[in-house]
């Protein structure tokens, strides 16, 4: 399958985490890596390692039939020059996933693996850790990869290697991935998101759509794009699960109880109270992550067992501390609006601390839901106005803090790496300690911010680790302080 590949030039296309993963694979298939980015130091790093490189602007003029294949990383998108000229000029372009789907399927490293794919827009972390959970729990050799921090390629060079693959995958990754047939792919949900990299939300639901192409897909009823691609799945089954009552062929809860009407007549899978994160959000991944174990015959003691055990990841609503009878929740991964309307519908009473980069999504339609549950909303971030000019139509009455960032000294172009952390961490303080004068017992502070936080922070878990760092120098005397 990948004999075309020996002897042949092989353009890897980004030197982050999954293009380093493609280099030792392909110089043992025979092939001869050579490294691009838009990056100098990436080059360099490279090239010390022993690896071809090539600057963008030599591609520009290159004879592209010395490349049998490019292979990209996710992140780059179909109209970057490089990957344009390759279609153009006839080479083929195929992400790190669908490499690797074809590295496993010529037994490269083994016996060929099950692979279980999770996407969707929200809940892919959880649900796959859950999935991993329940393998676990069964007995059966398995491991986490993908989107989730590991690549795929080095997941498989693994000895022993797994049996079962439990594999997140980005939108960025399937719309590269067109071979990829999964023993069992599930679509979570589908909201606006990476609407700029995708050209729209068509096309970014379709490629989402392509994890269901396997054995069975798998697809949440309760949200009404991720339902209709039921209609669309080529996968030989498909089936639903929903935070309600199931029907013949769905995954639901009746009486605070997981229950699998798809896979057998009825079996109890688990209690909603044991579910990990709590609230509808955890209970729909659960139920995912169930359906993907059970496509593959994993019985439901093996299934409770595993989601019992599994407790949410940091920055995934969760519990930081409470202070006076306020609590403080991190949950800095809901980068969307989406992922925020779950976070905030968890909650009675939120002090609701957001902001950041809305990458072309839409608040209004999040806030009009979650009106009734927000006391005051303490925003930071590049796209702060956006959403309070959207609170001001939809929920007047809620009490908004804008904290402009531009003036904290460093958040300036020029400033170095250090100053902009030690800037960024200093607004979130002062949004925490803002939030925390507004509340009172009872309320819920919540870092669920609705957008991504490249604007100020280094990803979304240094933005979560600093709103901790600022919850924890709290004290009593600090809450309702602006009351």
């Amino acid at each position: 399958m990948l004999e075309f590949l020996r002897g042949r030039e092989v353009l890897v296309a980004g030197w982050g985490v999954s293009g380093r993963s493609l280099i030792e694979p392909l110089h043992e298939i025979g092939a001869r890596p050579v490294v691009t980015d838009g990056s100098a130091a990436a080059l360099s790093e490279a090239a010390g390692l022993g690896v071809d490189v090539a600057a963008s602007t030599e591609l520009e003029t290159a004879d592209w039939s010395r490349f049998a294949l490019v292979i990209t990383s996710p992140g780059w998108r179909p109209d970057s020059p490089v990957l344009a000229s390759a279609v153009a000029e006839g080479t083929p372009v195929w992400g790190d996933v669908e490499f690797a789907w074809w590295v496993d399927q010529a037994r490269i490293y083994g016996p060929v693996r099950k692979w279980l794919v999770v996407t969707g827009t929200n809940g892919k972390t959880t649900t796959t850790q859950m999935t991993h959970a329940i393998l676990r729990a069964a007995g059966i050799a398995s491991i986490a990869c993908g989107n989730i921090g590991l690549p795929i390629l080095d997941a498989l060079r693994r000895n022993p290697g797994p049996q079962v693959l439990a594999v997140e995958l980005s939108s960025f990754q399937l719309h590269w991935a067109p071979s990829v047939r999964p023993e069992a792919g599930v679509v979570l949900n589908v909201a606006e998101d990476h609407l700029d990299w995708h050209g729209g939300l068509d096309a970014y639901a379709a490629a989402k759509a392509r994890a269901l192409s396997g054995r069975v897909g798998v697809v949440g009823l309760d949200d009404p794009v991720a339902a209709a691609l039921a209609r669309k799945s080529k996968a030989r089954r498909t089936v639903g699960f929903r935070v309600g009552v199931p029907a013949d062929g769905e995954l639901g809860v009746v009486d605070g109880k997981l229950l699998d009407r798809a896979f057998t007549k009825a079996a109890i899978l688990a209690e909603v109270g044991d579910i990990s994160p709590p609230g509808p959000a955890g209970v729909a991944d659960a139920l995912a992550a169930a359906a993907l174990a059970r496509a593959i015959e994993v019985v439901p003691q093996f299934v409770r067992e595993g989601l019992t055990e599994h407790k949410v990841g940091p920055h995934r609503s969760a519990f930081v501390r409470a202070v006076a009878g306020v609590d403080f929740v991190d949950d800095s991964k809901a980068t969307n609006p989406h992922a925020a309307r779950s976070s905030i519908l968890a909650h009675p009473h939120v002090i609701w601390v957001a902001g950041g980069q809305l990458k072309g999504a839409h608040v209004e339609d999040l806030i009009e839901e979650v009106a009734d549950r927000l006391v005051a909303a303490v925003l930071i971030g590049a796209d702060a106005p956006v959403i309070a000019a959207a609170l001001a139509r939809h929920a007047p009455e809620v009490l908004v803090v804008e904290l402009v960032t531009g003036d904290d000294a460093g958040m300036g172009d020029s400033a170095g790496a250090g100053e902009r952390t030690a800037a960024a961490e200093a607004v979130m303080a002062r949004a925490v300690r803002t939030a925390a004068g507004i509340a009172r017992g009872g309320d819920t502070v919540l870092l669920a911010p609705a957008a991504a936080s490249l604007d100020m922070f280094a990803d979304y878990t240094h933005r979560g680790r600093s709103f901790a760092a600022a919850v924890r120098t709290l004290e009593d005397g600090d809450i309702g302080r602006r009351l």
